[in-house]
């Protein structure tokens, strides 16, 4: 549920993946770009993120779904890397406008990792979605503008 929204239930199955995957990475008509991240030392897959919610009209998208899967691999700037590439396709290659993500408010981790590649905290849904009776997760909204990421060191910006 952190992961996927309500997207996807549990236990995942091969039928929802490939419903998933159906029709992304499509050029002509994009719905969702969703990426691997790779350890190009070592080839293993660490990670997963998407970039969807496109708005042509408003020059926008969403990231989600972002994952570093191996426990081992967290807190060594996978997630910061992905993120900041993902907003560089957006930025430069898609010239999207503005790139919006949505996070909830007790993954200080994910918070931090988002703060350091360029994004702002816009507000926060409280109590958003009822997790388990009498237990509420509030959201964090977080964005990037086209001007501020242009205004990121070139460190970052092209990372």
């Amino acid at each position: 549920m952190n992961w996927s929204g309500a997207m996807f239930r549990f236990p995942l199955t091969e039928s929802s993946l490939k419903w998933y995957l159906e029709g992304a990475n499509n050029t002509e008509n994009p719905e969702v770009y969703i990426y691997k991240a790779v350890d190009t030392e070592t080839g293993e897959c660490i990670g997963h993120i998407s970039l969807g919610g496109f708005s042509q009209k408003n020059k926008s998208a969403r990231i989600s779904r972002v994952l570093v899967g191996d426990t081992a691999a967290r807190g060594k700037g996978y997630c910061t890397a992905m993120i900041k590439e993902v907003s560089r396709i957006g930025f430069e290659e898609l010239g999207l406008h503005r790139i919006s993500l949505g996070v909830y408010d007790f993954n200080k981790s994910a918070i931090r990792c988002y703060q350091k590649a360029g994004y702002s905290i816009e507000g926060v849904h409280r109590d958003i979605l009822q997790y388990k009776e009498g237990e509420y997760w509030s959201l964090v909204e977080m964005s990037m503008l086209e001007n501020e990421w242009k205004k990121l060191p070139e460190a970052i910006a092209h990372a």
